[in-house]
């Protein structure tokens, strides 16, 4: 026993101990060393060169340094009705986008079927679509010449198709609503997870019924996860384009749209950047208030937990 404890065996604990220190400290190096790669040829021609870019352009006038841009922008008397037109469809699709994603997950969650774990995996995957794909997929299916359009005038022997609501704000809305409620199951399905099933079958033991059960019990304890995936849905919905591109009608102008057609139809790149960066402000604070709800609603779940 004497000899597990000699002078020799005990210097070895402080050289052990550098050893791991000098290793800890040259992992530490090599990773700052590939962040500093990153940040220097991968984000910052990327993302940091573009987006730079981006805000000197909005700030660049005939004599140098100028807010004209902004001016510009703000001082047609067309962007105060296509911020309205904007933010009206934003909240009619993510609005309807998120009940319908938060009803499905519950419809999933607590109401399982069979086929509903194939159900949940379709929308996973159909997470991956490219949001232009669900445009033309209704344009086939309820366009003037869809399919449905088609078989219903030929059912009810019509002169015109009955079906002609794609091309302006109410086909935008559909497209919206279909692409974007899966985004809100997701995290919806998280949040029930995370649920104690113990208290839901308490409440019901004590007679309250599946309304009640939902408002006071449910939805308090899975709030910030549900609240995360609706500013989530929010954000992409505000941010969409494709749809836009396809659907919208002459008379549906929308910021991504104003933008688009100051940079390629008008050839004004100052006004068109001074548009992109507002919407990149308020675009970046969506993303701030979800990342805040976000924490919360993990931070809550590892208390549950």
């Amino acid at each position: 026993m004497s000899s597990l404890f000699t002078p020799e065996a005990a210097s070895l604990k402080p050289r052990d101990a550098d050893a791991h220190a000098v290793v800890a400290h040259r992992r530490e190096r090599r990773a700052q060393w590939h962040i500093a790669f990153l940040l220097v040829f991968v984000l910052g021609p990327i993302v940091v060169y573009p987006l730079v870019r981006l805000v000197l352009l909005s700030l660049t006038g005939a004599h140098g340094l100028s807010f004209d841009a902004y001016a510009s922008f703000f001082g047609n008397p067309d962007t105060r009705g296509v911020i309205a037109t904007t933010l009206w469809i934003l909240c009619v699709s993510a609005g309807l986008a998120s009940v319908l994603g938060v009803a499905l997950a519950a419809i999933l969650f607590f109401k399982p079927f069979p086929g509903a774990r194939l159900v949940t995996r379709f929308l996973e995957l159909f997470v991956a679509f490219p949001s232009f794909l669900v445009a033309f997929t209704l344009i086939f299916l309820y366009g003037s010449e869809g399919s449905v359009s088609i078989g219903l005038q030929r059912l009810f022997h019509l002169q015109a198709p009955p079906l002609d609501f794609l091309f302006g704000m109410g086909g935008v809305i559909l497209a919206e609503v279909v692409f974007y409620a899966p985004f809100v199951v997701r995290p919806t399905l998280a949040a029930f997870a995370l649920l104690d099933m113990r208290l839901i079958e308490a409440a019901r033991s004590l007679g309250a019924n599946t309304r009640m059960v939902a408002v006071r019990v449910i939805l308090p304890l899975a709030w910030p996860g549900i609240a995360a995936g609706t500013i989530l849905c929010f954000l992409l919905t505000f941010n969409e384009f494709g749809i836009l591109l396809v659907l919208g009608s002459a008379h549906l102008v929308t910021l991504p749209v104003a933008i688009y057609s100051a940079a390629t139809v008008d050839l004004d790149l100052p006004t068109a950047a001074a548009g992109a960066v507002v919407m990149l402000a308020m675009s970046l604070s969506l993303y701030a208030f979800y990342r805040r709800v976000n924490r919360r609603s993990q931070g809550g779940a590892r208390h549950g937990r």
